[in-house]
């Protein structure tokens, strides 16, 4: 090739080049130019944290070594006996976890509050520590408090146990209740959520086969039967294994019960029923309701106030018949030695927590 002809394919490159920059380049300045009146340059802006609704505002973590944390999900699966420390951010949170903590009181947990965030520490867990712990910013308007359902995390934690494969009961045999209305669970959690359950009835002995519609099995709750009759009642237990060596659970007694729901049906009556001056006299009122509904009394009665009564509250289960149980519960006021103030109307109120019914007595000197 000639060498001028080399020239012009050179010059003509170089001008197509320059050509090709100064149109982005001039592309670029109408977007900017477009976008900003004036030709002036900025940066964009990328939205705010705090703009951003969603679980990133509050996490519930787990502090690890060396201020590492990590991002609890759905379970989490810990080993006992190391100290474990949970954090939600907030400055007004609230938290929930395995209800035995509270009632024993355990001093293994404490909760402490600062500006930015909610500590949980459990030291020293065990398997007996397995189950739902959660936490959750509180919303206040004036003196009202609530908590906010859409900030609300939780982490159902199995601290897994070999030698525990169900989560250790304070109570040694349980009572569950069996309504054809409702779900009835066997509560045998398991430790670890990868371990195989089965349930037995102790006498006939049996196990009762699992399926997707009667009977199901989940880790966190234990075996939840769908449509509870009176043939299930009778001791149950649970039995797991691992490595081959079977371990069973606390014993369940199934009861069948068949109360309806509402206020307390009550009873009210004196004995005895024929009074004179200088008597004892107690009066009775009775309540039949569902087996683990509480009903708390109160009373009114002519005397009070200036007159010494002695009131004793007691409940006990009582079978009716055909397998179902109800649960009696009654409070018993008491008056001796009878006097003219005493005579008059004995009022019983009973209360549950569907409600309250009020019943009245006379008692008139004979």
């Amino acid at each position: 090739m000639k060498p001028w002809a080399v020239f012009c394919l050179a010059l003509l490159c170089l001008e197509l080049q320059n050509g090709s920059c100064q149109a982005i380049k001039r592309k670029k300045d109408a977007v900017e130019s477009s976008a900003h009146p004036g030709g002036k340059r900025t940066r964009a802006r990328q939205p705010a944290l705090t703009s951003r609704k969603g679980k990133s505002q509050s996490l519930l973590t787990q502090v690890l070594d060396k201020g590492r944390f990590l991002r609890l999900g759905p379970s989490t699966t810990l080993t006992p006996g190391k100290s474990v420390e949970l954090r939600c951010k907030g400055t007004n949170i609230g938290w929930s976890y395995p209800t035995y903590l509270d009632t024993f009181n355990d001093s293994r947990l404490s909760i402490k509050h600062s500006d930015k965030y909610s500590q949980l520490v459990l030291t020293s867990p065990s398997a007996a520590d397995t189950g739902s712990y959660s936490c959750w910013v509180i919303v206040c308007d004036g003196t009202e408090c609530q908590r906010d359902q859409d900030r609300t995390y939780a982490s159902y934690v199995y601290f897994t146990d070999k030698e525990n494969l169900f989560v250790p009961s304070a109570i040694h045999f349980e009572i569950v209740y069996l309504r054809p209305d409702r779900p009835a669970v066997v509560p045998c959690r398991v430790t670890e959520p990868q371990v195989e359950a089965s349930l037995h009835r102790e006498v006939p002995p049996e196990e009762i086969t699992a399926n997707q519609t009667l009977l199901t099995f989940d880790p966190t709750k234990g075996f939840i039967l769908r449509n509870p009759s009176a043939d299930l009642q009778g001791v149950f237990y649970c039995k797991a294994a691992s490595k081959g060596t079977p371990q069973i659970s606390t014993k369940y007694q199934l009861l069948y019960v068949e109360v309806p729901s509402g206020a307390p049906f009550v009873s009210l009556g004196a004995s005895p029923e024929t009074v004179r001056g200088g008597d004892n006299v107690n009066v009775t009122c009775t309540v039949l309701g569902e087996p683990e509904e509480d009903v708390s009394f109160r009373w009114s009665y002519p005397g009070q106030d200036r007159r010494p009564v002695h009131i004793q509250m007691l409940w006990r289960l009582v079978n009716r018949g055909m397998g179902h149980t109800t649960r009696v519960s009654q409070s018993i006021l008491s008056v001796d030695n009878m006097q003219t103030i005493d005579f008059g109307n004995y009022i019983c109120k009973a209360k549950n927590i569907n409600g309250e019914t009020i019943v009245t007595t006379k008692i008139a000197s004979s």
